[in-house]
């Protein structure tokens, strides 16, 4: 369903969500926003967001090595406490998260992240595709081709490899939820073997 923007605006300024969370937790609602407020609390996102002010300074750096040695992730995942940092609960959302990256082999973290170039060099592709249909019918193509680019390239908003119905903001927001304390994705590290070398030399 096409989701109202006040209702994605009212719905994150009760729950201090994403976008793009308020933007499925409304279509998975209906468009109710009581229901919506309720999805995203069952899914730990409401709570996680309240804790955004919080510094996340305590977490650990996890590893995944697949392939027979021919792919590697290292990746930080903070938290607030080293208590938590040592939960086994914490530990496999690590662990997780370093597969997706060796899956699905994300660009960067968020979509901030992205050089504003990149984007628009996306834009322009996306638009010459669309050439010869009205304006606006062509900026709705480039805005939907735009988003599932997002999907693609930016971690948090992936599609979980083991379960493609959720997103790693889903995951991460679900653990935050489960220990109580705000989980945040800073930096990781995707070596593949050869990568970048002239093969045929």
């Amino acid at each position: 369903m096409e989701v109202n923007a006040t209702l994605v605006r009212d719905l994150r300024d009760k729950t201090g969500a994403g976008v793009m969370d308020c933007k499925k937790a409304l279509a998975e609602a209906g468009g109710d926003l009581d229901k919506a407020v309720v999805w995203l609390r069952e899914k730990g996102i409401a709570q996680a967001a309240k804790r955004a002010g919080r510094i996340a300074s305590e977490g650990a750096i996890g590893s995944y090595i697949h392939a027979g040695g021919k792919l590697g992730v290292l990746v930080e995942l903070n938290c607030e406490t080293d208590f938590v940092a040592k939960t086994p609960e914490f530990q496999t959302l690590l662990r997780e998260v370093a597969m997706q990256i060796a899956a699905a082999n994300p660009r960067c973290i968020l979509r901030e992240e992205l050089a504003p170039e990149m984007i628009q060099q996306e834009r322009e592709i996306y638009a010459s595709q669309s050439a010869g249909k009205p304006e606006a019918v062509i900026n709705k193509i480039v805005e939907g081709k735009l988003d599932k680019f997002y999907r693609e390239v930016c971690l948090m908003e992936q599609a979980w490899v083991r379960d493609p119905n959720r997103t790693i903001t889903d995951l991460v927001g679900e653990y935050a939820g489960k220990l109580g304390e705000k989980i945040e994705l800073r930096r990781f590290v995707r070596y593949q073997l050869g990568e970048g070398l002239d093969r045929k030399a």
